[in-house]
Order: structure tokens, then sequence, then C-alpha cells
């Protein structure tokens, strides 16, 4: 039976669209009268580009899409007001006031909206009611109230503490497509306790499979950017997540929120000046990883830094200028107890290196008589010493000695030079890495480091070189250089890290060096670690990254994506992966148990059939959308299964072409990591396990990817945990 007060909500809602379209139209004449403008000052040049963006912003957060502006309701009782009494307020995506200005809708980053998501019958926060709307687009469909007051102190909360259950149910069995949904309408108190934390120092969020960390964190960025505009504005907020797919899968999380200012990265495409474009054993990009890898960096580039190997001599008219190997060390070592970038520093040595020819020359001269004085190039240097490092710079030789005692570097030119000579790695890593580890790190030198294929583990190193060299080219030279190398050095106010437990350590040295100061919200499980460096907790993340304000940890408990019928089997490759860890609580079941399915015949050929299966089992129904179904495969199967699908008669969506965008996604297990599908087909486990020292986490990952139905498909033997 529909809810008595359902007539005059939907009238509200209706009166707040209809208030919605007029701002909409005034902020567009506005725009329109902007651009209409000619001629005039400066100033009102100024003005008239600070109308056209505030205009642009405006309508930007005014498009709100199929979400529902409003999706609740809080009434409280006034302060100072008869018992009986009370005050509403309706809660929404956006703040929009009537023609008087009046509230419509309260944003729920407001303080005002918090009793929404924070209210419990022990601490209603002041509330009589909490509503939740449950709306398709304009249409309200029915609300959900919980009460709160003396004569129920527990209020009307669900399983687990949940509030608006109902909602929060019908939110979950909505068909997944290729785009992350936000959960504005539908956050828990544990969650809006890490939304609202306070924006100095690090937070760490601790989330099992499925307890919304992911949108937690981009809902957090939401709120920092509403509640501390003016400092984030300008300083950024960057989220890094943990490959191209997620964060494609992502993308319109903050926009439905209202905010598009935050940048969207992943942590390989934090370096600007290379791409990743082969492999390598995983032996070898753990030791790339190893945070004693900066020191072989920092000791790499001083030792670029050198002293001359025999006495130099220029002629400069009839003079003869020296410098010994002794004058040339003490240059160096003069230039190197200051601080700064190798390549900034270059000018010093130049500019001693003047001094020096100066000193001499002067001293030569003034040993002549003044009738001997007859030279304009003899006197260059006693008067101006930017003139006789310009007459000199200009000659090979001198170029030459600069380069030997203190050589302009690019990353890929010190990296490529260093990788690329077993002699130099012994000279950078000698005492810091062992004998085995320096010869893992030797690689045959390339023609030019153009022509390097650098692999994933090779960023980092080159980031961290970059850091420590500087931009290549002087102030003098080419303006577009030094804005890339200016764009490399960005930092930000605040920076979200997904599937940070995935991060080495020299990876999360790239992170830190990008943080303003060190306010970042950190996001991850400890036990589906599956990267190189796999920490047994987030102590040993956080040993990487600035404390200076200090860290906590928070930690979500309920998880709200797969069911327990699903988390129960995922339970038993958890306890073997790590023993002692516990799953996060499911809020649901569905009533599929997971399939367990061996392939008689021809593997892919099975794994097509079951795919078909669960398409037909997820299709929508009375108009609903389909549902989607993501296979998550070992990589080597990936080519033989997408064969197979395509013969079936299925095109699957494939990472760089179309992945999420299909009703089928076809993954390799390692790039599926933050994602989630109706329906999951994991295929051949055991190959999952041995594909890697955290295989047993890596399949646990697999098996929670799904909201609805989960199939396994094998024929090798199935991996114990999965047997019991």
């Amino acid at each position: 039976m529909p809810h008595p007060d359902l007539p005059a909500e939907q009238a509200y809602l209706d009166r707040a669209y209809q208030r919605l379209e007029a701002v909409r139209v005034a902020t567009e004449a506005q725009l329109k009268e902007a651009f209409q403008e000619r001629g005039g000052t400066f100033q009102s040049y100024t003005e008239r580009d600070i109308r056209v963006r505030t205009s642009l912003n405006r309508l930007e957060k005014l498009e709100l899409g199929r979400e529902a502006l409003i999706f609740g309701r809080i009434d409280r009782r006034a302060d100072g007001q008869p018992l009986g009494s009370q005050e509403s307020f309706h809660i929404g995506r956006l703040a929009l006031s009537d023609q008087y200005h009046e509230p419509l809708v309260v944003d729920w980053r407001a303080p005002i909206a918090e009793p929404f998501y924070r209210a419990t019958g022990a601490h209603p926060m002041g509330l009589r009611r909490r509503r939740h709307f449950m709306a398709e687009g304009r249409r309200l469909l029915d609300l959900e109230d919980e009460l709160f007051g003396p004569d129920i102190p527990d209020g009307t909360a669900g399983p687990l503490g949940l509030s608006g259950p109902s909602v929060l149910m019908a939110a979950l069995e909505r068909a997944h497509t290729g785009r992350m949904r936000d959960i504005v309408a539908t956050v828990q108190a544990e969650q809006d306790e890490i939304i609202r934390a306070p924006l100095a120092g690090a937070l760490v969020v601790q989330g099992g499979p499925g307890t919304g960390k992911t949108a937690v964190a981009l809902h957090r960025a939401a709120y920092l950017l509403y509640t501390f505009r003016f400092p984030l504005e300008s300083q950024g907020v960057l989220v890094i997540g943990p490959n191209p797919t997620f964060l494609r899968y992502i993308d319109q999380v903050l926009p439905s929120l209202g905010e598009t200012g935050a940048e969207l990265t992943t942590v390989l495409s934090l370096y600007k000046g290379a791409r990743p474009g082969a492999d390598e054993p995983a032996e070898l990009a753990r030791l790339k990883g190893d945070p004693r890898m900066a020191s072989v960096l920092r000791r790499a580039v001083r030792q670029r830094q050198r002293r001359l190997r025999r006495a130099t001599e220029l002629a400069h008219g009839r003079t003869a200028l020296t410098l010994s190997p002794a004058e040339s060390q003490g240059i160096v070592e003069a230039v190197q107890r200051r601080p700064g970038p190798h390549n900034t520093r270059r000018g010093l040595v130049e500019s001693m290196l003047w001094q020096h020819f100066a000193s001499q020359l002067e001293e030569k001269l003034a040993r002549r008589a003044p009738g001997q004085l007859d030279g304009a190039d003899e006197a260059q240097g006693l008067g101006d010493l930017a003139q006789l490092g310009a007459a000199l710079r200009r000659r090979p030789e001198v170029a030459e000695l600069l380069e030997r005692m203190w050589p302009r570097l690019s990353a890929e030119d010190l990296l490529h030079d260093l990788l690329g000579a077993r002699p130099l790695i012994e000279q950078a890593a000698r005492g810091i890495l062992g004998p085995g580890e320096m010869a893992l790190l030797h690689r045959p030198r390339s023609r030019s480091s153009q022509e390097v294929a650098w692999t994933p583990a090779d960023i980092a190193l080159l980031d961290e070189a970059a850091w420590l060299l500087g931009p290549v080219h002087g102030r003098r030279e080419g303006r577009k250089e030094s804005r890339s190398a200016e764009k490399q050095q960005r930092t930000y106010g605040h920076i979200v890290v997904d599937e940070a437990q995935d991060l080495t350590p020299m990876q999360l040295r790239m992170v830190a060096r990008r943080s303003l100061s060190g306010s970042m919200t950190l996001v991850g499980d400890i036990a589906q670690a599956t990267g190189a460096w796999a920490p047994a907790s987030w102590d040993d993340v956080m040993a990487h990254l600035p404390a200076r304000r200090g860290w906590s940890r928070a930690t979500l408990s309920v998880s709200y994506r797969a069911p327990a019928e699903v988390m129960e089997l995922a339970s038993h490759v958890l306890a073997a992966a790590l023993p002692g860890n516990l799953p996060p609580d499911p809020v649901r079941r569905t009533g599929h148990q997971p399939r367990l399915v061996p392939a008689s015949g021809h593997l892919a050929a099975a794994v097509s059939q079951v795919v078909q299966e669960e398409a037909a089992a997820v299709a929508g129904t009375d108009g609903g959308e389909d549902g989607s179904v993501g296979v998550l495969s070992p990589p080597e199967l990936v080519n033989d299964l997408g064969a197979a699908l395509r013969a079936a008669g299925v095109e699957p969506g494939l990472v760089g072409a179309g992945a999420l965008d299909a009703p089928v996604t076809l993954l390799a297990v390692g790039d599926a990591k933050g994602l989630e599908f109706d329906a999951v087909v994991v295929v051949e486990p055991s190959r999952v396990v041995a594909g890697g020292p955290q295989g047993l986490r890596a399949l646990y990952v697999a098996l929670t990817r799904c909201t609805r139905r989960l199939a396994v498909v094998y024929q090798e033997l199935l991996p114990a945990p999965l047997r019991s």
C-alpha cells in the first residue's frame, strides 16, 4: 500500500524540479548575455570572464541526468519551540532555494544534513523522523520512514544497524551498468563518518570486498571540495585508481555529486615523460619497487657530478686559462653542498667556473705591462662575468668540460645509462643491494633512451630520477619543456588513492611527492593485496608516505556487494590466504548458491556456455536494464576465451576495447580490481592461484566481484579452499 504522504512529497518534488529548470534558464540567459558583451576595459573583460566561468560551472552542477534531485527528508523539533512543533529539510544532490531565497533542497554535504546519515535510536541528533525517497528520475515510487523518540529507542533500523534498509536493498538490486553509481542516497553511518572526517593528515580506510570504500572515497572528495572550497579549488584534488578501466568505471561519480574539479589518473600516468610498453619478471619488478632503489638513484646522480680526469687548458686571446682536476673537484664539491635538483644546480657550476677563469684572467693580465693590454677579448670578464661566460659557453671544449663535471640529464637518459652498464650499477648500488640484485637490474643497452621499452616498474624509477634531476632545460631554453617539467612537479591539496595496498614503496614515493601537505585518503584491503609488494599491515604502507600531521585508520565492516552465499565460499579462500582475517558481514542473501562447473570438453566452449546462461539469468525483466556479466580469467586464457565467446555470438568488452560498455566484459583477474558485475564467471581458479605469490588473494578478489551470481568453470583440480 502506498505511503499516505506520497502525493504531497511528489508535489514538493515537482516544485523543486520546476525551480531547478527556472534556475537553469536564468543561468543560460546570464551566460548568453556575458558572451554578447563587446568592448570595454580590461576590468570589464575580467568581470565578463568570471561571469562566464561561474555560469558554466553552475550549469554543469545543475545537470543531474537520470539521478533524483531529492532523496530524503529530515524532521526535527525546532529549537525553542513547543513540544510537537518541528522543522523539515529535504536532502538532495545540490542546494536549491525558491524565488524568495527559502531553501527547497539542502545539499547532502551541508552540516544540517548530517543527521540524515548519522542519527541512530541511541543518538537521534534532534530528529523525530528520517524519510528515505525511493525515486526513478522525477517520479517518486515510495517512501520509507524511520522514527526517533523515547518510545522508539532503537529507531527502525534494519539488520546490521542499516539506515533506510528497504531503499538500500532496492538500490543494491538494481542492474549494474558499465559505470559506478553514487551512493549518496544510501550512505550509512560508518561510511558517513569517514566521508566527513577532517581534512588534515592521512586517513586510511580498510574495507573488505563490497564495503563501498571506493564510493566512500569519492564522496569524501566531493564533501571536501564543498566544505573546503577555497583552498582545494586552487590546490586541486587528485584521485588515483589502479588502472584506466577502473577510472572509466568511476568517472561519473563525482560529476553526479556536483563536482568536476578533481583530476583522475593512475599511478603510472603521474609521470608524463614515458609510458610502459614491456613486461618483466615479477622478481625484477619487486626489486625496482624496493625503497632502496631511491638510494641507488640518488647515488647514481651524484656519480655524474665528477672532477676532471686531467687538466684542461683553454686559449683565450693571448692568455691560456687552465682548470686542474683538483680545482674542478673543488667546484663540484662546493655545488654538491648546495640544495636543489641536479640540473638546477648546473647554473651554479657554470657561475663558479666563470668566476675561476675570470680570477685567473685578471691575475695574469695584472702581471702584464699596460701597453700589452691590446686585446679586447683578453679584457672580457674583468668587469662582466656574464660576458665572459657567454663567450666561453659557445666553445665546444667548454661544453665538453661542463658535461664531464655536471651534465644536464633527463630521467630517461640517467636510467638508460645506469641499467645498461654493469659498472655503473655496481658503483651506485654497492653496499645497498646484493650482487644477485645488481645482476638482476642489468639489461642490454639500447642505442638511445628513446628506444627503451620501459616497464611499469621503471615508471616509478623515472619519476624518482626526475625529482632528483629537475627540469633538463635552463631558463633560456624551451618554454614548452619548462611547462612540461612544471606540470610534472604539480602538488595537490588532497589525494585519494584507491587500492593503495597494491602500490610499491617506490610508487608510494611518487604519491608522496605530489602531496602539498600530507592530506590524503587511502582506501583498500590488505587481504586483497596482489601486487609485487603485498603489505602485512597499513603500517607498512604508511612508512613510505608523509605523516607530518599523523594518520588515522577507519574500518568498513559491512559488505553491500557480494551476497552471503558468495562470501561464505570466498571466506574459505581468505582463511587460506591470510589466516585469522575475517571477511566483512554481507547485508543480504539472494538464494543463489555459487556454481562450480567442471568443463568436460573444451574449456573455452564450456565457459562460453556458462556465460550465456549467466547473462540470461540477469537479463532485465519488465523493461528493466539487463545485468552485466564479468568473465575473469588468467591472462594467458583471455584470447582463447574471447574467440570462443565471439564464435557463440557474444561480443565481449575487453581492456582498451569497450571494457564495461558491453553486457559481457572479459578481463584478466588483475584488471578486475574495484569493479563489480551482476554475475561473475571465474575461469580456471587453479591457474589464478599459481599466477603469482599472492595467487590466493587474487582468487579472493575475483570471487567477490559479483552482486548476484557466481560461477566457477574449471578443468584443472580446484584449489583446496574451493574443495572444502
